[in-house]
């Protein structure tokens, strides 16, 4: 690849890695008591795979971790006891469902569950609404980090991202529940104009006439490759939230939505597959856990001041 900035987003993972940290150690000084739980159901690879490093993260932050795995024929009252189960459980401030589901198990009845002052991935639809309104409890993970490596790079290169969001196009590709349409409202919230884009936009023959308009473009299709330079104008930011198995020479490999080379060679910056937005998704929901524990402490009046401060800035509103 040649021409692009390619933003590292595992850099940059690493430094907010540091600012969950302190905001934990703040959070806990308060009597706070951040804890994640993950509801795994199957056997799904890339699932497990995610599991895997929430664990890992979770252990080195000092967080309490525990996944409830269940069987892949769980029927599906069974997994929304669990969930009621862990909404119940004082030592945990966060739940997260892990997806892909089961066919028989509907993502809305596990949704709907789930305690809102616990959902850090805004599914429910309280708070599913709460960011439409742009009164946001908790901002979603991936699209946070979308945004979080969109102003960290425009800081970087010496722009104002107010201003430049502001006067930009931003398109998003993808109207999934969990990140394309919370980047759209993210986007909105930001004074962007933005422009929604999916399959039937495709099918219709009219994706490139629109992403061809981004100042930034924003795609988590699912679908390798399927973004390319004849997509996309010179000097766009491009965000690749696709993670897809595909087999390569030395077996299975993971690639984005876009076609890295020939986007590179148009674009003034993009993120890498693997090693860019999902770094930071991962530090994210771990952030999220520790906003939600900070709903449990009651009046800010009874936090010592300095610790009061950090709480203060922590990434949620609380929304009745």
């Amino acid at each position: 690849m040649s021409g692009a900035t390619i933003i590292d987003g595992a850099r940059y993972a690493e430094d907010l890695k540091l600012e969950v940290a302190d905001e934990m150690a703040a959070a806990v000084a308060c009597g706070a008591r951040p804890g994640l739980a993950t509801v795994l159901i199957g056997g799904d690879a890339s699932a497990q795979a995610y599991e895997r490093r929430l664990r890992r993260l979770a252990d080195e932050l000092g967080c309490r971790y525990v996944c409830e795995l269940l069987p892949a024929d769980v029927e599906e009252a069974e997994a929304v006891a669990t969930v009621g189960k862990l909404d119940a459980d004082p030592r945990v401030s966060g739940i997260l469902v892990l997806r892909p589901l089961p066919d028989h198990i509907a993502e809305v009845a596990l949704y709907r569950a789930l305690d809102p002052l616990k959902d850090v991935e805004s599914v429910h639809p309280v708070n599913a609404g709460l960011l439409a309104l742009d009164r946001p409890r908790y901002v979603p993970s991936t699209p946070a980090s979308c945004f979080h490596i969109l102003d960290r790079y425009l800081l970087a290169s010496g722009r104002d991202p107010a201003g430049f969001y502001a006067r930009s196009t931003i398109v998003v590709v993808g109207r999934s529940a969990n990140v394309g349409k919370p980047a759209l409202h993210l986007g909105l919230s930001r004074h962007a104009t933005v422009i929604s884009c999916d399959e039937h936009t495709h099918r219709a023959g009219r994706l490139r006439e629109y992403t061809r308009a981004a100042d930034v473009l924003i795609v988590a299709a699912g679908v390798p490759g399927l973004i390319d330079g004849g997509h996309v104008r010179d000097g766009v930011i491009a965000i690749d939230v696709g993670i897809n198995a595909v087999p390569g020479p030395n077996g299975m490999r993971l690639v984005g939505d876009l076609d890295q080379a020939s986007v590179a060679a148009r674009a003034e910056a993009l993120t890498p597959v693997p090693g860019g937005v999902g770094p930071v998704t991962d530090v994210w929901l771990l952030r999220n856990t520790v906003a939600a524990a900070v709903h449990d402490l009651g009046s800010d009046d009874a936090r010592p001041t300095a610790a009061g401060r950090r709480l203060a800035a922590l990434p949620v509103r609380r929304s009745a």
